[in-house]
């Protein structure tokens, strides 16, 4: 049985694998054990790493720390290619309100972490790091500090990274419980009724302008009779599509800007939910029609775009209704479908409502590319040139006056900006940044749990020693107070003051805590996607903070 001790004992590559594939396996089985309605998810995995560490499990230091390191630059690069496209907008009009409270919550964390690290007396600034990211949950935070780190002590780091990393473990678990709390304790404070907030939700999204509204009318008004379809987007001052026109001989139509409306024309109109009065009033009475049933040759199909070079093209320069005689009514993107005007850009994995016949779609179709597989083919190039230019960019050294050592972004930071930038403007380059969910989430939890259990090994050996002890336990204590107490400050002011509704709260409790259990607790306890939707609005600038925030901290005090 010499090689199966050799599988546990030895440095080998085999080695290697077989520890991390044991550790990974457990932690994330583990991970989804429910305590009280809470599963910790990937996160368990750095536990298994401890106990791993702690029963002698070790590999070599050199291996362990490439793993570390891989590992985390395909999490944060993976992060920062989904919330790329979002980043910017997120700072749009109630974007603002959600990230600048997401922004002061971060700001008392850190306050609360000094103000244990200057009055406690008997804690580490690299321990106070590391207890802050594990009290908001936030893993690239210690990564990237755990890197400057490196990039600022060498080798001397290994034992403060170990601690950082003891740290972290010991005030996670209470940082998850502290921050589904404060939704329960503010949920009792202000007596929300959690069915009257959703319901409140669902009455905004119905009024919500990117949703577009499908009605039809009777053309009755004679002031619009005989009046071109481009002179009715003169007269009518808002954005709208008329999908199809049906004659009164019977007669189903794609409308051309030229085209003019005769009486009793029945117009299939594309519109926000808002504008329907206006429509109502200069087009003439709403009728009930089925228009898929009508056996005219004109119909709807949805198109998908996979062909690079359409990413970035805006929809009037294609000018499909000369082109191809077809009227393009939505653009469906990410689950959400936007109205389809002509300034909008197409992207990659977009896919587009059409009308018209079927030979014309058929052509726009292969066109577009249409391509399901296409989209499930893997972008590499993309990837893997968008993480040299991140590592690039994290080496280069800024100084900063006041700060003795330069700063750099490191290995979480430069990948996170780069993935950003390539997801939002990465088409103006040529470059396809499209990644499916199930591939984005698979290098997401692979990374991270790579990340997590080199974490865990390398922290395991000393942990018993050094946390299941009086200093330990106020670690715990440390980690609750910087979690807890700006968390019912930010969301007192978030529900007193700006009136935020308790569904939306409690996305940004998640998201600028970038907590995915408190998210499902959140979820499950709305019943609708408005928590998930705050999450990524404050999401990626919450992450970015997070990373340099802690960076920041080992530069100024270490």
């Amino acid at each position: 049985m010499d090689w199966l001790i050799e599988l546990f004992t030895g440095n080998g590559v085999a080695h290697a694998i077989f520890i991390y594939s044991l550790v990974i396996a457990i932690g994330v089985i583990l991970g989804k054990v429910k305590f009280a309605g809470i599963s910790l998810g990937a996160t368990f995995v750095l536990f298994v790493g401890i106990l791993a560490g702690h029963l002698g499990l070790s590999i070599d230091h050199n291996t362990l720390k490439f793993i570390q390191e891989l590992g985390l630059i395909l999490f944060i690069f993976s992060i920062g290619l989904q919330v790329g496209p979002s980043f910017f907008s997120s700072f749009k009009e109630g974007g603002l309100v959600l990230n600048g409270l997401a922004v002061l919550l971060i700001v008392l964390n850190v306050a609360v972490a000094l103000a244990v690290y200057f009055t406690a007396g008997n804690v580490s600034i690299t321990d106070i790091v590391g207890i802050m990211s594990g009290a908001v949950t936030n893993t690239p935070g210690l990564g990237a500090a755990q890197q400057t780190l490196i990039e600022t002590h060498g080798e001397s780091a290994n034992m403060l990274n170990e601690s950082m990393a003891m740290g972290y473990a010991a005030a996670y678990p209470l940082g998850v419980v502290g921050i589904i709390l404060s939704m329960i304790v503010v949920k009792a404070i202000f007596r929300i009724n959690v069915e009257k907030e959703a319901k409140s939700i669902e009455d905004d999204n119905n009024q919500s302008l990117l949703q577009p509204h499908v009605v039809t009318y009777r053309v009755t008004n004679k002031l619009i009779v005989d009046r071109s379809i481009r002179r009715l987007h003169a007269i009518i001052d808002h954005n709208f599509v008329i999908s199809r026109i049906k004659r009164a001989n019977g007669d189903v139509i794609i409308p051309k800007s030229e085209t003019l409306i005769e009486e009793n024309d029945l117009l299939l109109i594309v519109m926000s939910v808002q504008d329907e009065e206006v429509f109502d009033a200069f087009v003439g009475p709403q009728v009930d029609m089925n228009w898929e049933a009508d056996p005219a040759p004109v119909v709807s199909r949805r198109i998908l775009v996979t062909k690079s070079e359409f990413s970035g093209r805006k929809l009037g320069s294609m000018r499909l209704r000369k082109g191809f005689k077809l009227n393009v009514t939505r653009v469906n993107r990410a689950g959400l479908d936007l109205m389809a005007s002509p300034n909008l850009a197409l992207q990659v994995g977009d896919r587009l409502t059409v009308v018209g016949n079927i030979d014309d779609i058929n052509r726009l179709a292969e066109k577009l590319g249409n391509s399901m597989r296409r989209l499930d083919e893997p972008n590499l190039f993309t990837m893997f040139i968008g993480i040299f230019v991140g590592i690039l960019l994290g080496c280069i050294p800024l100084a900063i006056p006041g700060i003795s050592v330069p700063v750099k972004l490191g290995l979480a930071g430069g990948p996170l900006i780069v993935a950003i930038l390539l997801g939002r403007y990465g088409y103006k380059l040529k470059l396809v940044t499209y990644t499916s969910s199930s591939a984005n989430l698979l290098l997401r939890e692979l990374g991270i749990c790579l990340f997590l259990a080199s974490v865990g090994i390398a922290a395991g050996a000393d942990f018993a020693a050094s946390v299941l002890n009086a200093r330990g336990l106020q670690w715990v204590l440390y980690g609750f107070l910087i979690t807890f107490v700006p968390l019912m400050i930010v969301v007192t002011l978030g529900r007193g003051k700006f009136k935020l509704n308790y569904c939306i709260l409690m996305g940004l409790i998640a998201g600028s805590n970038t907590d995915p259990p408190a998210l499902a607790y959140a979820n499950r306890t709305s019943g609708n996607d408005a928590p998930s939707v705050a999450y990524s609005t404050v999401y990626p600038l919450t992450m970015f903070l997070r990373v340099v925030v802690a960076q920041v901290l080992i530069l100024a005090f270490a």
